[in-house]
């Protein structure tokens, strides 16, 4: 979809645009107007100087000879022309070269002002006609001048005018797209707090933002609030469930080796394998609580700050095995959840504690994809066992403590972000090795 910014440049351009080439089209009908009024009015006082010369002869007839007009109507085809119709009689002005022109029939007191496409070089003319009574005779006059000339100015002030409207049209357009841009800004802004808050650099948006957004980003924050503390009293509350539960659970087991049960060994089994299925998920969840901490939901995630502190925790519940863990990872925030990321290797983690003998080596690297690789020294597996051991509750070895969950959890949480996890062995330690691949984008 197109941006916000390119939509409102776009459509301001074609409103900007609209409105100069109206405001071009009626400065130029203006421009026009006004160079034919000013000819019209010429032409009206050639017209009534032209009346003022007609007299009557000795006769008592009206006397075109006495006509004495200026010399552009004298010269041939000099742009300027007359024709004077006294009863069926024309006199024609010398310019005219003896062309005559079309008179419309006017009667006294009419006036009339019309274009010409045609005059006697085939060009334009401007023509006032006016029709008068003199001594009981209908005479007709008809001024023309040739609008060449005039076309020629008005097509440069034209284009002049038309260069002008452009400069300023792209400097209108231009100062409109800054403008844009600034009031958008805010919103540029947002975008750049929600990709922090998203990373897990903050948990709130603080920018001041225009009074159109605001009632938005209150609602944005007030529901960020909610969901961490959503997060946070769910996990509590499991927390809290686990710790509640493992007395009542102890009893259990206590009741199942009371000596009243010798006589049902069925009934024994079935409440020992149930208790025990229940002991194993309060541990599950109590460990990723105690992995996960007290931090808030949807913070990025640190492979090299975290993995340190979780290679240290892990240390110490293992202290028995001494193990050395060695982590090579970078010093970033990765665009993850952070309670993910920690489940996925703190479960590949303490799967290799259980199971190494004395190294494990954790690798995350960057490149296509976010690779984080596990490795251990002990017995490791091969071919259809590690297809088998990411089967929830399947377990192949039963001689260390364990439910079968740890690595589906795993394998849930990557195709979640559309990765995978391969089983393999290690080339380097020789034991199980565990790969993660989970897509940047």
């Amino acid at each position: 979809m197109i941006s916000l910014r390119q939509r409102l440049n776009r459509g301001l351009a074609v409103i900007l645009c609209l409105i100069f080439v109206t405001q071009w089209l009626a400065a130029d009908w203006v421009i026009r107007a006004v160079a034919e009024k000013q000819m019209t009015t010429r032409l009206m006082e050639d017209a009534t100087t032209l009346m003022d010369t007609i007299a009557l002869d000795a006769d008592g007839q009206l006397s075109p000879e006495s006509i004495h007009m200026g010399s552009e109507y004298k010269l041939a085809f000099s742009g300027h022309y007359y024709v004077v119709q006294v009863g069926d009689q024309l006199y024609l002005s010398p310019s005219l070269q003896n062309q005559p022109l079309a008179l419309p029939p006017l009667l006294p007191g009419q006036t009339k002002i019309y274009h010409l496409a045609n005059g006697p070089q085939q060009q334009p003319l401007l023509t006032l006609a006016q029709g008068f009574e003199k001594a009981g005779y209908r005479i007709g006059i008809s001024i023309s001048e040739d609008l060449s000339s005039v076309d020629h100015d008005i097509t440069s002030i034209r284009l002049a005018y038309f260069g002008l409207t452009m400069l300023l049209l792209c400097c209108a357009i231009a100062l409109q797209s800054s403008d844009i841009k600034r009031s958008l800004q805010p919103l540029a802004n947002v975008g750049r707090e929600l990709d922090n808050i998203t990373t897990g650099k903050q948990q709130q948006i603080t920018v001041d933002v225009p009074a159109e957004i605001k009632l938005l980003v209150k609602e944005v924050n007030r529901l960020l609030t909610l969901v961490v503390r959503r997060l946070q009293q769910s996990r509590t509350a499991i927390g809290n469930l686990a710790h509640a539960l493992k007395p009542s659970l102890a009893l259990l087991f206590r009741a199942a080796e009371h000596p009243a049960f010798n006589d049902y060994p069925e009934l024994r089994q079935q409440l020992q394998t149930q208790t025990d299925s229940i002991h194993r998920a309060i541990e599950r969840e109590l460990k990723r609580a105690r992995i996960a901490g007290n931090q808030q939901a949807s913070m990025a995630f640190n492979p090299h700050a975290e993995l340190t502190a979780l290679a240290q925790l892990l240390q110490t519940i293992y202290a028995d095995k001494q193990l050395e863990i060695n982590v090579s990872a970078p010093d970033v925030l990765v665009h993850f959840d952070r309670e993910d990321m920690l489940g996925m290797i703190g479960n590949l983690l303490d799967n290799a504690c259980k199971w190494a003998t004395h190294t494990i080596n954790v690798d995350i690297t960057f490149a296509q994809t976010l690779t984080i690789a596990v490795a251990d020294d002990g017995p490791g597996c091969d071919g259809l066992d590690a297809q088998l051991v990411t089967q929830r509750g399947l377990r192949l070895d039963e001689s260390i403590p364990g439910h079968g969950l740890g690595l589906a959890i795993v394998q849930d949480i990557a195709e979640f972000y559309e990765g995978e996890l391969q089983i393999s062995r290690s080339p380097t330690l020789g034991g199980f090795l565990a790969t993660i691949r989970l897509p940047l984008n």
